[in-house]
C-alpha cells in the first residue's frame, strides 16, 4: 500500500506536508516528504491519495475491557471479574475476549488499531492483560503481546466486593498485605525453581505461581488500578519493595502529587475522565490531570476504560485533556506513541517509522476535535475501514 498527499504526523518528531507512507508486507518501508525519494508504486499496488488529510499512527487504547465486558449482553457477556477469590493471577484475558463485541467495530471506525484489554478491578490480583489489534475474529491471530501486564487493584473496588462476605480484603491494609504475601510467595517460588534448575534437580511447577515469573523478571509490569493519592503511593511502595515495573492506571488524583510521581518515574494511564463521579475515590477526577502530570515530566497515556466511557471517545478524551491544559502534541502522543511505549511495544507501533507495523489512521482533521471524521483505518497494511465505501 502506498499512501500519498497526506499530512504525515509521524509522532516521531517529523511532520511531512503532502507526504507519503509506503507499507509492504504489513510493515512501513518508507515515509517522507514530496521529492525526497518517494518510491514508485509496484504493479497492482494500491495507491491511496488522501488529499491532505491527517495521516497518523493507529490510535492505541492503553486500558479497557472491550470484548470482556460486552455491550448489551448483561451477565451473559460480562466476564470481567471473577469475584469469588481476591487473588487470581492465573486468569488470562485472551480466554474471555469476544472479538465479535460491537465495540471492536466502534474502535476501528474511530481509528483505534490496538487495545490493551484485561480483567477488571474487583480483585486484589485480577489476572493477565493482553495487547491486541482491533480487527480479526480469532483472538489468537490478533495478539500483539500476551501476557502484557498483571492487573492489581487498590482502594474501593476490592473492599466493596469482599467486605460483605466476611473475608479479606475489607480494608486497604488487607489489600496491600495480600498483594505483598502473593508477591513474596511468587518470588520464593521463582528462587526455588531457578535453584533447582542450576542443580539439575526436579521441580514441581505450580500453575498459580508460574504466571508471576514475567512480572518478577521485569518482562511485564504490574497494572495498578489506583485512583486516590494514598492508593497510588501504596502501589509505588509495593512495586519498589519487589523491584517491579508498574503502570499507574486511572491515577485520578495524580495532579495533586505530580512532582512526587515524576520523581518516582512510573507512567500514568489517565482516565476515564469522561464519566460520572460515582465513587468516593473519584471525587477529584478532572481532565486537567493529564496536563499537570505531563508538565511535571510524567509519561501520560489517555484511557476510556471502556465501557466506563465508550471506546470511540478516546480521541475526544485526549482533546478534552488538551482543552484543560495538556499540550497539543502531547495529547496526540497520549493516544499513539506513549501508550505504545507504556505497553512495552514502542518498537512495533505508536509512530510512523520504517520497520514498524503498518497500522495507520487517516482523519479529515485533528482527531481530537469533535467534528473530525475517520476516513481510513489500516491495520498491517490492509484497509479495515473506509468511510467512503461505507457511505
Amino acid at each position: 500500500m502506498y499512501i500519498v498527499n497526506g499530512r504525515i504526523m509521524t509522532m516521531a518528531g517529523a511532520v511531512h506536508e503532502g507526504g507519503y507512507v509506503c507499507i509492504r508486507e504489513g510493515k512501513i518501508t518508507q515515509v517522507g516528504a514530496p521529492g525526497d525519494g518517494a518510491p514508485a508504486p509496484l504493479p497492482g499496488e494500491k495507491c491511496l491519495d488522501v488529499g491532505g488529510a491527517w495521516v497518523m499512527p493507529g490510535l492505541i487504547e492503553a486500558h479497557c475491557h472491550m470484548g470482556i465486558t460486552e455491550q448489551k449482553k448483561g451477565m451473559e457477556g460480562d466476564d470481567c471479574n471473577e469475584t469469588v477469590d481476591p487473588i487470581t493471577p492465573w486468569l488470562r484475558a485472551i480466554d474471555a475476549i469476544n472479538t465479535m463485541d460491537a465495540a471492536f467495530d466502534d474502535a476501528v471506525r474511530a481509528g483505534i488499531t490496538t487495545a490493551m484489554i484485561g480483567p477488571g478491578s474487583s480483585n486484589v490480583v485480577g489476572g493477565q492483560f493482553a495487547l491486541i489489534k482491533t480487527r480479526g475474529r480469532r483472538i489468537d491471530d490478533i495478539i500483539l503481546k500476551a501476557p502484557a501486564a498483571m492487573k492489581v487493584a487498590f482502594g474501593e473496588n476490592p473492599k466493596v466486593n469482599y467486605s460483605g462476605e466476611g473475608k479479606s480484603p475489607s480494608t486497604r491494609m488487607a489489600i496491600a498485605g495480600m498483594l505483598r504475601r502473593e508477591l513474596f510467595e511468587a518470588r520464593q517460588y521463582l528462587e526455588q525453581k531457578e535453584a533447582a534448575g542450576q542443580k539439575g534437580e526436579d521441580f514441581q511447577t505450580d500453575f498459580a505461581k508460574e504466571c508471576w515469573i514475567p512480572v518478577l523478571k521485569g518482562e511485564i509490569p504490574l497494572k495498578a488500578h489506583a485512583h486516590r493519592v494514598d492508593d497510588i503511593f501504596t502501589a509505588i511502595r509495593i512495586a519498589r519493595e519487589f523491584g517491579l515495573g508498574l503502570t499507574l492506571d486511572h491515577c485520578s488524583e495524580g495532579h495533586l502529587i505530580a512532582g512526587e510521581l515524576a520523581q518516582a518515574g512510573y507512567p500514568a494511564i489517565v482516565g476515564p475522565d469522561l464519566a460520572s463521579r460515582n465513587k468516593i475515590e473519584v471525587q477529584n477526577v478532572a481532565f486537567k490531570t493529564a496536563g499537570v502530570l505531563s508538565r511535571a515530566g510524567v509519561m501520560v497515556a489517555i484511557t476510556t476504560d471502556h465501557p466506563v466511557s465508550l471506546i470511540q471517545s478516546l480521541p475526544l478524551c485526549a482533546g478534552l485533556a488538551v482543552k484543560s491544559g495538556l499540550d497539543m502534541e502531547e495529547g496526540l502522543k497520549a493516544i499513539t506513541l506513549y501508550p505504545a511505549v507504556i505497553c512495552g511495544v514502542g518498537d512495533r507501533i505508536g509512530s510512523i517509522e520504517v520497520g514498524k507495523d503498518g497500522d495507520i489512521a487517516v482523519f479529515d482533521g485533528n482527531p481530537m476535535e469533535v467534528f473530525t471524521r475517520t476516513r481510513y483505518t489500516i491495520i498491517g497494511g490492509e484497509i479495515v475501514y473506509d468511510a467512503e465505501a461505507e457511505g
